[in-house]
Formats: C-alpha cells, structure tokens, sequence
C-alpha cells in the first residue's frame, strides 16, 4: 500500500473522530443546558417553599404583628386620657388634664385674637399625629386664676407641661419667625426640639402603610369582641 494514500487515510480518520467527539461534546452541552433549564422552575418553587418555612422568618413576621399590637393599644390607652384629638377645657378641669399625662400643651387664647386663631390651626393638625402629647386650649378670658398664676401676659400663649410642670412656653410667634405665615412643620420641629414631641418615621411606602392599618383594625376589632363579651 501506498505509504502516502496510508498516512491520509490515517489523517481522515483522525479528523473523523475529532468531529465525532466535538459533535458529541455539543450534544451533551445542548442536554445539559435543557435540563438546566428545565428544572430551574423546580428548584426556585422549592426554595420558595424553604422560605415561607423559615423559622426566623416566621419569628421576625410575629415580632412584627406583636409590636404593631403593642402600638395600637398604646394609641388606644392614650385617646382614652383625651390625647390625638385638640380639645377645649375649662377651669375646672385643667388641672386634672395636665397632671394625668406625661406631657401636655396647653394653648390659652382670646375668641377674638386672630393669631389666636392661627395658632390654634397648627395645633389641630398636630394633635392627631402625635398621640402621645395631649393638645388641650383654654380661653383666657374664662381662666383667670391660672392666667394670673402661670404669669400670662401675652397671647397667644403655649404652655409646654411635663408630668404636670410648666416647663416652657411660646409667646406670640416670637419663637416662629415672628411672622402670621409660619408652617406647622415649623412649629412641629419647634415641639419637638423642646422634647414635647417625639420626631416621626416616615411612612416607607403605601403598601407597608395599609399593612399597619390592617392590623391595627383587626387589633381594633378584637378589642371590641372582649369587651362585648366581657
């Protein structure tokens, strides 16, 4: 045989099962990938269920529902002593609203005085968001006793109590800028810097916000159970 037709026949049948292994080398790829991808949907539903299983998880979710619980009867517990709402008070009782509370503002007024009126819009929109300060007003003109005793000489006239102390006061809106345009945001930061008001947490989103209220419904409603049954 023809030493030269030898060698190419040779060479030929190498090339062959090179072709040969790379065609079976891409086959088992194309397999591979393919059952890859056919089980992936697998594998991601059974690591969803890993996680809805998860122990801390599960915690961290009841911890949530625990605290949230804990908010509203706090809440509750404070609308009860009058808080969350700005409320008018007489004489007669002003002594018992500062003294039953933590901490207290207490507006005194004139009907007449428009700053008056002003100072009294800011406060509305303040008491509901900060329940745990109770906002009460009192008229002047009808309180003489303690207008005299805590020294009122100017109204508007905002006095800060805590644990029953008079222990600060916004006259006028000298502490505001001094100006009738002043924002509640303004004189909420004001409060607070004075340690009247507790600084809030922005609401992250709308969706974690209706989770709350849920709860805080449900909690709410459960409430309302016992005590029917009670």
């Amino acid at each position: 045989m023809d030493p030269d037709a030898v060698k190419s026949t040779l060479s030929n049948l190498a090339f062959g099962n090179v072709l040969a292994a790379a065609a079976r080398d891409y086959k088992k790829e194309v397999l591979a990938n393919e059952k890859a991808q056919g089980s992936r949907p697998v594998n991601e539903e059974v690591d969803l269920d890993e996680l809805m299983d998860d122990p801390e998880l599960e915690k961290l979710h009841a911890d949530r529902i625990a605290a949230l619980k804990r908010e509203v009867e706090k809440r509750e517990a404070f609308k009860r002593q009058g808080h969350g709402e700005f409320r008018e008070v007489s004489e007669g009782d002003f002594l018992g609203e500062v003294t039953r509370s933590d901490k207290v503002i207490c507006h005194f007024y004139h009907k007449e005085f428009y700053r008056c009126k002003i100072m009294d819009k800011h406060l509305k929109t303040l008491a509901p968001r900060h329940v745990d300060t109770k906002f009460i007003k009192m008229d002047a003109e009808n309180a003489p006793f303690f207008v005299t005793k805590l020294a009122i000489k100017t109204l508007p006239c905002v006095i800060l109590f805590s644990k029953g102390i008079a222990m600060d006061r916004l006259v006028g809106f000298q502490d505001l800028g001094a100006k009738d345009d002043f924002s509640t945001t303004k004189l909420e930061n004001l409060l607070v810097r004075k340690g009247m008001l507790s600084e809030k947490k922005k609401v992250e989103d709308d969706e974690d916000y209706e989770y709350q209220e849920s709860i805080r419904r449900s909690v709410r409603s459960s409430a309302n159970v016992n005590s029917d049954s009670d």
